[in-house]
C-alpha cells in the first residue's frame, strides 16, 4: 500500500462521487456544506445495519466502562440519569418517553470503527466519537444545538428531525438538559434506515422517534479556545522547564510598602515571557497538538494483558498474524513524531511507512510485520502491547 500519494492522486480521490454524501464528492461537500449548512442524504448507506443491536445497546449501558445516559420526559418534565444501569431502569409506565444514549461506541465494537472509516475524507484527528441513541416512539432529548459538526445516521426504525438556523439559542433555565427556550423549526425530515443528516455547529435541531429506533451520531471534536489554552498550559507545565528567579537588584526604597508598582509588574511579566515563547515555538506546539489529539478521555482505561507474551514470542506472533490497535487507542502522526494515547515517540525513520499504515488502517498485516526489522520499532510496539494499546490481530 502506497501511503505517499501524489497531489494529483489525492485530488482525484477527493473528486470521486460518494454514495455516503448523496453522490457528491468529498471536495464539494467540504467546500459547500462543511461547517456551513445542513445536508440531507437519502440512502447514504444502503441496507445499513448498525454496529450494535438494540439488546447489545442495553447490555452495554449496564457496563461500568461505557459512558451512558438515560433521558426521560413526562408532561414536559425532564430527567437525566447517568449509567451504568440495570434492566430495571428501563421499565417505565405508559406515557413516559425515554431515550438511552451511549458515547464512544468505537471503544466496544470493531464494526463501529469500520463505520467511522467511511468518514476518512475528514482527518481522524477531528473525529470525536460514535454515539448511539435508542428511543421509544415519541421520545427525544428536546430541541438543542451542538457546538460541533455531526452526522446523524438512522439505524433501525425512523426518526423525525426538525431543524432551524435560528439565532436565538437561549436555553430553558433549571433543566438537566440544554433545551432551547424558543425553538422554531424551519425544515422537517423523516429519516428511515440508512438516511443521514449532516448538521454544522450551531444548527438547532430536534429529533423525535416516529417508532422505536436507533440513531447513530458521528461527532467531531471542536475544543474551545479556553479548553485548548488550559490544556496547553498543563502540557507546558509538565514538559518544559523554565529557568530564572525573580530578582530586583538595585531597586530604591519603597515609599508605600503595600504598593505593587509598575516596575514589579514588568519584572513578573519578563519572567512569564518563557510561557509566551513556548506558545510561539512550532516544535513545542506541534508536539502538544499530537499529544492533545490522542489523549484518552478521563473515563478510558486500557487493559494490559493478564499474562504478557515475552518480547520474542510477541515478535514471532505479530509476524505470523499481524497486529491491530486496541479499540480505544488513538494513533496519529506528523512529520517528526508518532502519537499514541497522549504520548509522543520520536519518528523511527526506517519504519515510518509501517507506522503510518498502522495509524491509518488501525492494523498491520502479517506480511508487513515480517518486513519490520528487530530494533527500536519492535521494542516500541512491544511496549504498546504491554500497555494495552495494541494486540496481536484477531485473524
Amino acid at each position: 500500500m502506497n501511503l505517499r500519494r501524489t497531489k494529483s492522486q489525492t485530488g482525484n480521490a477527493a473528486q470521486v462521487p460518494l454514495e455516503l454524501l448523496g453522490g457528491i464528492s468529498a471536495s464539494v461537500f467540504l467546500r459547500d456544506y462543511w461547517q456551513k449548512k445542513p445536508l440531507l442524504i437519502r440512502n447514504a448507506i444502503k441496507a445499513f445495519v448498525g454496529p450494535l443491536s438494540k439488546n447489545e445497546v442495553f447490555t452495554l449501558a449496564r457496563r461500568d466502562a461505557a459512558e451512558s445516559r438515560l433521558v426521560t420526559s413526562f408532561t414536559d418534565r425532564w430527567q437525566l440519569l447517568h449509567g451504568p444501569f440495570s434492566a430495571r431502569d428501563f421499565r417505565f409506565p405508559p406515557g413516559v418517553m425515554w431515550t438511552v444514549l451511549i458515547q464512544d461506541i468505537q471503544h466496544f465494537s470493531y464494526e463501529a470503527h469500520e463505520l467511522l472509516a467511511k468518514f476518512n475524507f475528514i482527518p481522524q484527528a477531528r473525529i470525536d466519537d460514535l454515539m448511539v441513541s435508542y428511543a421509544v416512539a415519541g421520545a427525544g432529548v428536546g430541541p438543542h444545538f451542538d457546538t460541533y459538526d455531526v452526522f446523524l445516521l438512522q439505524g433501525s426504525g425512523s426518526r423525525r428531525w426538525q431543524i432551524s438556523q435560528q439565532r436565538d439559542l437561549r436555553l430553558k433555565p433549571e433543566l438537566p438538559l440544554k433545551i432551547l427556550s424558543h425553538f422554531k423549526p424551519a425544515q422537517e425530515f423523516v429519516l428511515q434506515t440508512g438516511d443521514m443528516l449532516y448538521l454544522p455547529p450551531g444548527v438547532a435541531h430536534n429529533g423525535i422517534a416516529e417508532s422505536e429506533c436507533l440513531t447513530w451520531s458521528v461527532g467531531f471534536r471542536a475544543p474551545s479556545k479556553q479548553d485548548l489554552s488550559l490544556a496547553f498550559l498543563d502540557y507546558v507545565r509538565d514538559s518544559t522547564s523554565f529557568t530564572g528567579l525573580y530578582a530586583d537588584l538595585g531597586v530604591p526604597p519603597s515609599q508605600y510598602c503595600a504598593e505593587i508598582d509598575v516596575a514589579m509588574h514588568q519584572r513578573f511579566s519578563d519572567l512569564l515571557k518563557g510561557v509566551q515563547a513556548a506558545a510561539n515555538d512550532p516544535a513545542i506546539v506541534r508536539k502538544f497538538v499530537g499529544c492533545y489529539l490522542t489523549d484518552p478521555k478521563l473515563h478510558v482505561v486500557f487493559d494490559a494483558p493478564e499474562v504478557a507474551l515475552s518480547a520474542k514470542k510477541f515478535e514471532r506472533l505479530l509476524q505470523k498474524h499481524g497486529i491491530e490497535l486496541d479499540l480505544k487507542t488513538r494513533m496519529l502522526y506528523d512529520d517528526e513524531h508518532v502519537f499514541v494515547n497522549g504520548e509522543a515517540t520520536a519518528d523511527m525513520r526506517g519504519s515510518r511507512r509501517f507506522l503510518q499504515e498502522l495509524a491509518n488502517r488501525r492494523m498491520l498485516s502479517a506480511a508487513k510485520c515480517a518486513e519490520l526489522k528487530h530494533g527500536a520499532v519492535m521494542e516500541w510496539l512491544y511496549q504498546c502491547y504491554c500497555d494495552g494499546a495494541l494486540t496481536i490481530a484477531r485473524y
